[in-house]
């Protein structure tokens, strides 16, 4: 399995980190990709990856904080994005539930960090919350870069919408939430091609661990429910969502070839 959407640079991980990582690979998580929120985080990211093997680590900006965005933050992450394990952009995008920062900024903060990953030729990991429309019509501006739609909470008619724009779309704890039938029922709808699974741990830890910190080794629970939606062996799913996210970040082969 590939843990595609973590933040084991959370600092509720930074006393056991390593138990964590140790913990995930018993589970039968061969990769965990680390997603940064800010540059604390992105650089944190990095460092796990540098320290172990199995960990990549994506750089980027939250919508919350797009109000702390300025030329010489743009400069940083273009550099700290030219790291040999940084594998995408992200996570970015438009939060308007929270709207810790202006939608105006935010709205301009994420074209930023688009055009970036377009620079770089790298994907994009995407945030979208409260704002599908917004985030839609943004991600048409840049039709070259491909993009992962994290958590994705949307309308089934939105996912269609995206993977007609060749996009991922990844599914975390909330889908085995006892109450999310709608959910469940978009995810029916999408084929495992085009699915990547995800903790977003620390939080949206699955059932039956919900209250708990959530960690990678959790994953196989979303394995599951992913396997029993689809009506499908949890063999394929597994197989299936490891391959999507090797195609989508690119994650170089054992020649070290991307």
């Amino acid at each position: 399995m590939i843990d595609s959407h973590a933040h084991l640079n959370d600092p509720r991980f930074a006393e056991d980190v390593a138990e964590v990582v140790t913990r995930a690979q018993e589970a039968g998580v061969e990769a965990i990709v680390n997603v940064g929120y800010d540059w604390t985080s992105s650089l944190t990211a990095v460092e796990l990856a540098e320290r172990f093997p199995g960990l990549w680590a994506v750089v980027g900006l939250h919508p919350h904080d797009a109000k702390l965005w300025d030329e010489e933050l743009h400069r940083r992450f273009q550099e700290l994005a030219g790291h040999a394990k940084v594998l995408a952009i992200g996570e970015t995008g438009l939060d308007y539930y929270y709207d810790n920062s202006p939608r105006d900024e935010q709205r301009a903060v994420f074209r930023q960090q688009l055009a970036l990953a377009q620079e770089l030729g790298l994907p994009v990991v995407i945030h979208s919350r409260e704002a599908a429309q917004d985030t839609l019509d943004i991600l048409k501006e840049y039709p070259d870069i491909t993009c992962l739609l994290h958590c994705y909470s949307g309308s089934l008619e939105m996912a269609q919408t995206y993977l007609q724009m060749g996009y991922y779309l990844s599914f975390g704890g909330p889908i085995t939430f006892q109450n999310a039938h709608k959910l469940r029922s978009v995810v029916a709808g999408i084929p495992l091609e085009r699915i990547l699974l995800e903790t977003d741990c620390p939080y949206l830890t699955p059932h039956p661990h919900r209250g708990k910190r959530n960690e990678p080794a959790f994953l196989g629970l979303i394995a599951e429910k992913l396997a029993e939606i689809h009506g499908v062996p949890v063999e394929e799913v597994v197989r299936k969502t490891a391959a999507n996210a090797r195609r989508f970040f690119r994650m170089p082969d054992e020649e070290g070839k991307r």
